[in-house]
């Protein structure tokens, strides 16, 4: 698997198991809706995490009558949550600097060119005087 692949999982991962801990009886479709990824990939991952241990489902009665599920963290799952979060952080932190390098470079392009620019715009009507004598 792809070291990009694989970080794109884990960031589901992750970010599943931050939107249960926020709200257990969130659905999956909400789940989907609410990370932008298929139904499909939600279902994997919370598969994945009850095999793992790291997630537990109950039922409840809602009061409409319709049996509806919970999602809960186990402490396996608390613990992988706090590693997944630490990966986040750096990953993002790593992003940040690149993007902050590339836009010190731009901004530096930017000036260079301006300043290039300025020069040739006032150089331009000496020329058309040269030119035309």
């Amino acid at each position: 698997m792809s070291e990009k692949l694989k970080n794109q999982q884990e960031e589901v991962r992750f970010r599943v198991l931050r939107a249960i801990e926020d709200n257990p009886d969130i659905t999956q479709r909400q789940l989907a809706e609410k990370l932008g990824v298929s139904l499909g990939q939600i279902n994997y991952q919370l598969k994945a995490l009850k095999e793992k241990g790291l997630l537990k489902l109950g039922n409840f009665i809602r009061s409409d009558n319709k049996l509806a599920y919970v999602h809960l963290l186990t402490p396996k799952g608390m613990t992988e949550k706090i590693k997944l979060t630490e990966s986040f952080i750096a990953r993002k932190r790593a992003e940040f600097y690149l993007i902050q390098e590339e836009l010190a470079r731009l901004e530096s392009e930017l000036a260079h060119t301006s300043a290039t620019s300025d020069m040739e715009v006032t150089a331009e009507p000496q020329l058309r005087e040269k030119r035309s004598k």
